[in-house]
């Protein structure tokens, strides 16, 4: 049983390919789009801006066919291992993954934790 309760009934689900192991994107599911995505093996999300299910890929062709599921230690996140149907591009800015944008980290305080 997913943990809803404890972001206010969302669930973060986490969105990988199943052959790659690229994480694709991070979407929310509540109650009735978890429901939805069992009952389609499709992931369907919780849009929080449009307050309504959303069915990633229903636009634009770009679906995520579910491989398998699971879930944390804290029943509380969903990973989704998916096959991309369409193109293969699931960020809407045109990308295979939603993570593109890297962040510079500080290499002395990088090394500094990791004990070298």
């Amino acid at each position: 049983m997913i943990d809803f309760e404890k972001m206010d009934g969302l669930a973060p689900g986490i969105v990988q390919d199943a052959q790659t192991g690229e994480v694709l994107m991070l979407g929310f599911l509540n109650p009735t789009s978890y429901a939805k995505t069992l009952e389609t093996g499709f992931v369907t999300f919780w849009s929080r801006t449009r307050q309504k299910l959303w069915m990633k890929g229903e636009t634009s062709g770009n679906r995520l066919r579910i491989i398998s599921a699971s879930t944390d230690c804290d029943n509380d996140t969903l990973l989704f291992r998916v096959e991309v149907e369409g193109d293969g591009l699931v960020c809407h800015e045109g990308t295979v993954s939603c993570f593109t944008r890297s962040i510079a980290l500080d290499a002395e305080k990088t090394e500094a934790a990791s004990g070298k």
